[in-house]
């Protein structure tokens, strides 16, 4: 009965839940800089009579929603941070709205609006029966740099909940049982002299040659870390006319492992690098640690529990018109990537889905064991209680992630099909959890077992501030 309250008040409030998300879509705001997203998000949260402390862990654009009382405390949680240079109108050929604008490459803005979707669902279902519970939705800034949750973390924002759920848009209907790389996020700046490149270049002292050489003792240090290691960086300035010296230079590292220790060994190695560069250089150098997260831990029972409500629940239909839409997107990829990005993902049947477009099954989960190359600070909420985001088919089969094509499908109706099918299939999983007593139990011994008596400890120092202006140069 609980399920059917909460699968009602979705459905006859999809069209104001899509209105919402196309906002956000609109809005196309970049990390910490949510600003119109998550103000439009609580406002929507307070129409419900849900209690908003805005601001958490000094971020902003940060915020916690809580309905309810007493335990078990159930959170749900949103996103809704943009990418840079990924505006693209909602069409199937590359048209920037703006060029060189943001644009929502990763689908946060049905991210967020699924989990508020969710969360209002359940607040109805426990009002109607008058059932003991509390849910919070967790409000969270960027992701896309590995702060938001991180620093939510560390500030004990996630402390006391019982388990947590989350909804990523992706090309699939699953709940995955793989982890992800663990991650440190690191900006280096180089200071030198500047001088004329061509008339006196020996009293010069390039900071841009010190930035090449790390980039070059990066690049031999590969060999002799584990093969699973990522290592990623931009040059963010490197001068600004060939006959100067450039006295200024600044990149910006991410550093990706398996586990939280082999990425903070392959850190301490990379910042020996940079000491070595500014010494053959005579440059002197600073570096600024914005942020750090942890691997995932990923539970079977919390897994079973989503597939299971995916069943029951049903994938969407799908239109012609919304077919043809998805299939034009499709034809933008070249064929030979879409296979690869199966065949990446491992699922059993990979080979069955090669000449389709969307993908309308719910596939028995898999990936026990593996790790994503890919990076989350849903991992470090994770370590504190049994945690699990699973994802729903909102864009074609094979498409890439960040890119335009994920910008021009995030705001058409097969999204919106997919947002709409994520909530009521996250609303079911809270509600199931709230009125289950043993599968809480289940779920908590299966986190003690995945930690292997390894504890958290937050990769941020004590006095670390959020990088609100991370994507400032200085």
């Amino acid at each position: 009965m609980l399920k059917k309250v909460a699968l009602r008040w979705i459905e006859e409030n999809k069209s104001n839940l899509t209105d919402i998300s196309d906002q956000i879509w609109g809005f196309a705001e970049l990390g910490l800089q949510e600003f119109k997203s998550s103000n439009l998000l609580t406002k929507e949260l307070e129409k419900h009579s849900f209690n908003v402390e805005s601001g958490v862990a000094g971020m902003p654009s940060a915020f916690v929603a809580t309905y309810g009382a007493g335990k078990p405390v159930i959170g749900i949680m949103g996103e809704y941070d943009a990418l840079s240079s990924l505006s693209q109108k909602p069409t199937s050929k590359r048209d920037p709205l703006i060029e060189g604008a943001p644009g929502h490459g990763c689908g946060h803005n049905i991210h967020g609006t699924s989990g508020i979707a969710a969360a209002i669902a359940v607040s109805k279902a426990l009002k109607t029966k008058d059932v003991k519970g509390t849910v919070k939705f967790f409000g969270c800034p960027a992701e896309e740099t590995l702060v938001g949750k991180i620093f939510m973390v560390r500030d004990g924002v996630f402390r006391g909940l019982d388990a947590v759920f989350s909804h990523h848009p992706s090309t699939m209907n699953a709940a995955r049982l793989g982890s992800t790389n663990a991650l440190n996020s690191v900006k280096f700046q180089f200071h030198g002299v500047t001088s004329h490149a061509g008339s006196s270049p020996h009293r010069g002292r390039s900071a841009l040659d010190a930035v090449e050489l790390m980039n070059t003792g990066v690049n031999y240090m590969r060999e002799h870390v584990v093969q699973e290691a990522r290592i990623h960086y931009v040059i963010e300035e490197g001068g600004g006319a060939p006959n100067v010296v450039p006295a200024y230079a600044s990149s910006w590292y991410y550093i990706r492992a398996p586990e939280r220790a082999q990425v903070e060994h392959i850190y301490q190695w990379i910042l020996k690098i940079a000491k070595g560069a500014a010494l053959m250089t005579g440059t002197t150098f600073k570096y600024k640690f914005l942020t750090g997260g942890y691997n995932c831990l990923s539970l079977q029972s919390m897994v079973d529990l989503v597939v299971k409500n995916m069943r029951e629940i049903g994938t969407p239909t799908y239109t012609e018109e919304e077919v043809t839409f998805a299939e034009e997107i499709q034809k933008t990829i070249p064929s030979e990537n879409i296979t690869e990005s199966l065949k990446r993902s491992k699922r059993d049947d990979w080979q069955n889905l090669t000449d389709v477009v969307i993908d309308r099954t719910i596939p028995k989960p898999w990936g026990k064991g593996e790790v994503s190359g890919a990076s989350t600070d849903v991992a470090d909420v994770s370590w504190q209680a049994p945690t699990k985001e699973f994802t729903t088919a909102t864009w074609v089969l094979g498409i890439p992630g960040h890119s335009w094509q994920v910008v021009a499908m995030g705001k058409s109706s097969v999204a919106h099909k997919s947002l709409i099918f994520a909530a009521k299939t996250m609303a079911c999983c809270v509600l199931d959890t709230i009125t289950q007593p043993s599968l809480l139990k289940k779920m908590w011994d299966e986190l003690a077992e995945a930690k292997q008596g390894k504890k958290y400890v937050s990769p941020l120092p004590p006095d670390l501030k959020p990088p609100i202006y991370q994507f400032r140069k200085h």
